[in-house]
């Protein structure tokens, strides 16, 4: 083993510190992440964002001052530009019909007289329970209706 001296343990000192200040950066990161997956909360992937961008701060030299002043900035840019984004985004309503509702507003086929009580249908292919949207309104074998709802397996026709 080779002897330091003075100047080299210090600089080697000062290079441990730094490598540790990005590693525990990187370790916050991905500790903010595990919440992420669970909860599906986005902000934490926000501020683990933050903590990357810290640890690459700390990966050139810089002090813990800065650090920690790049985690905050960054975190709350992500929080302050990207949740109104995905608000926004949540608050529309899907393009394509799926499911369910994708069968609202269809046309289907009467197969057994349709009132306010009950009756068959035949819409997209399938046989389903139909019951008539006015209870006093019946609906005859071979009529066309309109699906105007679904209420668990029923269709609601008018």
């Amino acid at each position: 083993m080779c002897a330091l001296s003075a100047t080299d343990r210090r600089t080697y000192h000062d290079l441990v510190n730094d490598i540790d200040a990005w590693v525990w950066w990187l370790v916050a990161a991905a500790g903010l992440g595990i919440p992420l997956v669970v909860t599906a909360m986005p902000e934490f992937g926000m501020l683990a964002v933050g903590a990357v961008a810290a640890a690459a701060v700390a990966g050139f030299g810089a002090g813990v001052v800065l650090q920690v002043i790049v985690f905050v900035a960054v975190s709350v840019a992500l929080i302050a530009v990207v949740r109104p984004i995905a608000a926004r985004h949540g608050a529309q309503r899907p393009q394509l019909a799926t499911g369910v509702d994708a069968l609202k507003g269809k046309q289907a086929v009467v197969l057994e007289r349709v009132d306010g009580s009950g009756g068959r249908i035949k819409l997209a292919g399938e046989i389903w329970s139909a019951r008539s949207l006015e209870p006093d309104r019946a609906f005859e074998v071979g009529q066309e209706v309109d699906v105007v709802d679904i209420e668990g397996a029923t269709a609601i026709v008018m």
